[in-house]
């Protein structure tokens, strides 16, 4: 039966639209949308108010946005925290205020004089856990309030460092103007909360010169990449009359988690939120450790939760932590 409105559930994958291969008019958007556009485009189109993402995407960026909703949005907890990979571009000899080029311009500085290994042996240093500063103009909240806000109205922001651990730092390509390195084109992959316009600023101080993110797509979030997403132009055609679970992967779908198969009696225990001690070996994990539930028919069914070792019998205790069968 097709799901609307209300009704629909599901994770959808959007691969959002930025600078520089922006169409103008694809979906309504006169200029690079933010994240919340995003959501709130499908809101109108689908009429599924409950939407929420896993992680937003700055304005000028384009690729992977990954979008939970109705009943999926009760799984976004355990579809963020996972590593993002990028596509990258850094422009050397200028740094901005937002360390992006969207920003103003606070100083320049001569190219650097480095060949390509010169280069990867800077690239060499923020490979693997490195404290990270994030840019004043970030959703990052202090006082309850984003700290663009207060940047934006000229107040003092102090941000402090963070650990992040880069994945993979790959050098694509080295653009040169007069024999020096002018541009770098990076693949980048980072632990969740690593923001690749302060990689860009801390890059260009590295190789001594200044540098600022001029191009990012996102390739991939946690599971989802961009063969899971849509471009805007190929849903702008639906409106909330029609069927978008073809476009839904349904809710568990791409989660990280193991998977224990259940009988129809501790489905039905769970359901009433009762405690179930499972004893298959697989099961055995420490408190605290989640895991999926799966139906006979292979049906996600809901998160269940690690109490740790039964005192009484062997097995281990595990609870409903969002449970979604009936």
């Amino acid at each position: 039966m097709r799901a609307s409105g209300q009704d629909l559930a599901g994770v959808l994958v959007i691969d959002k639209p930025g600078l520089p291969q922006w169409e103008a008019d694809a979906a309504g958007f006169r200029a690079p949308p933010t994240s919340h556009d995003i959501v709130q485009w499908v809101r109108r189109r689908t009429g599924q108010q409950r939407i929420g993402h896993t992680g937003t995407l700055d304005p000028f960026a384009s690729g992977v946005l990954v979008l939970c909703l109705g009943q999926a949005t009760r799984l976004v907890e355990y579809y963020q925290g996972h590593n993002k990979s990028y596509w990258a571009r850094v422009v050397l000899g200028t740094a901005t205020n937002t360390y992006d080029g969207q920003g103003e311009v606070t100083h320049s500085a001569p190219l650097p004089d480095l060949d390509r290994a010169g280069i990867e042996a800077v690239l060499a240093q923020f490979r693997g856990p490195i404290q990270q500063i994030p840019p004043i103009y970030s959703a990052i909240k202090q006082g309850g309030e984003s700290v663009h806000y207060k940047a934006r109205r000229g107040e003092d922001v102090v941000m402090v460092p963070r650990p992040v651990t880069i994945h993979r730092l790959d050098l694509l390509a080295i653009h040169t103007q007069d024999g020096r390195p002018a541009m770098v084109d990076l693949r980048i992959t980072g632990s969740a909360g690593t923001y690749i316009r302060s990689l860009a600023y801390d890059l260009g101080r590295a190789l001594g010169s200044a540098g600022h993110l001029s191009i990012l797509r996102r390739e991939q979030a946690g599971f989802f990449n961009l063969d899971h997403a849509y471009p805007l132009a190929d849903l702008a055609h639906l409106t909330r009359t029609d069927d978008w679970t073809p476009f839904l992967k349904p809710p568990g779908f791409g989660l990280d988690l193991p998977a224990f198969s259940l009988t129809e009696e501790e489905i039905q225990r769970f359901g009433f939120g009762q405690k179930v001690i499972l004893t298959g070996a697989e099961t055995h994990l420490a408190d605290g450790e989640l895991a999926q539930g799966i139906g006979p028919d292979g049906g996600f069914l809901g998160i269940l939760a690690s109490l740790g070792p039964a005192q009484e019998a062997g097995g281990t205790v595990w609870k409903p932590a969002k449970w979604f069968a009936a």
